[in-house]
């Protein structure tokens, strides 16, 4: 997520976070809820990018007071149900997680190609990624545990409890192979007034292949309500 923190940093005042092990959606609405009181913060734009956009919903939704807009990226269905085959997966992640997690340069090939017409760029950003592997490990564990969360948490009647200004942003339809993006649909029904935006030539990730448009997204929305409220 650097690209994506280091355009917004460029607009916003940026609090970010690696999401701890937990037991529940709520838990990880409370570390949000702490992290603002750490840094003195009554209200922010809240943004959640993938499974990170449950918890935002979930958290807009639990502390409306704290939520001056929210912003969901990629995020999966309020009620997403998980594929056969990643069912299967959850099972024994030990076995199957190094093998869903090989298949991602496979689904994502396309829309970084896309993205990122130059072969330099692309190198850098798989550079970026070795990089930052070794202090950010990948824990099957958790990744099975979200997964769960995912596919058995119905976040509808959270949607309908959001009052925040609310942007749905995702990659165009036939370069996600990651969420579908029809979830975004499901979003923008349900949550009141909410408006969606797609990031061209990308899909799942396009926060961080096109980090200077998704930044120029969040810019302008927010910057809209601020004025409206004014």
């Amino acid at each position: 997520m650097r690209p994506a923190v280091d355009a917004l940093s460029r607009e916003f005042r940026v609090l970010t976070f690696s999401l701890g092990d937990a037991r529940s959606l709520d838990d990880y609405v409370a570390q949000v809820a702490r992290t603002l009181d750490d840094h003195h913060v009554d209200r922010a734009v809240v943004c959640g990018v993938s499974f990170g956009g449950l918890i935002a919903v979930r958290f807009a939704a639990a502390h409306p007071e704290r939520t001056s807009a929210l912003v969901l990226a990629s995020t999966p269905a309020p009620r997403l149900r998980l594929r056969r085959r990643h069912q299967l997966y959850l099972q024994c992640p030990w076995i199957f997680g190094p093998l869903f997690f090989a298949e991602a340069p496979l689904r994502l090939h396309a829309e970084i190609v896309s993205a990122m017409p130059s072969w330099r760029a692309r190198w850098a950003l798989r550079l970026g990624v070795l990089r930052e592997l070794p202090g950010a490990p990948v824990s099957f564990s958790q990744m099975a545990a979200r997964a769960r969360m995912v596919s058995t948490t119905d976040l509808t009647t959270d949607c309908l409890r959001v009052t925040a200004p609310t942007l749905i942003v995702t990659g165009e339809r036939e370069l996600d192979h990651v969420v579908p993006v029809e979830g975004a649909t499901e979003y923008a029904r349900l949550i009141p007034n909410a408006r969606a935006a797609v990031i061209e030539r990308t899909g799942h990730i396009g926060s961080i292949t096109r980090p200077d448009a998704f930044a120029a997204l969040v810019r302008d929305f927010v910057n809209g309500h601020r004025h409206a409220a004014a």
